[in-house]
């Protein structure tokens, strides 16, 4: 995944984060998608309205570019798989 430095992230609209608001886990390509969904949980003071929101924005991404996403919603994160 390509690391991006502070100036990156100042250059970003808050579209291009999964949770615009507090600028977090940016969506710029396949591995920023990987990377929100594997951080997501990780992300603190957020309501769940908030991570409705995200969820459907990483959906989006991972549409865009390509990613498989095996859960349907953010609450199947961390759950064993059956």
């Amino acid at each position: 995944m390509p690391r991006l430095d502070q100036d990156d992230r100042d250059r970003l609209s808050g579209r291009q984060y999964a949770f615009p608001k507090q600028r977090k886990e940016p969506l710029e390509d396949a591995s920023h998608v990987r990377n929100a969904v594997a951080r997501f949980d990780q992300v603190e003071g957020v309501s769940d309205a908030e991570r409705d929101e995200a969820w459907k924005r990483i959906q989006a991404a991972a549409k865009k570019f390509d990613v498989a996403l095996e859960e349907r919603s953010w609450r199947e994160l961390g759950k064993p798989k059956r």
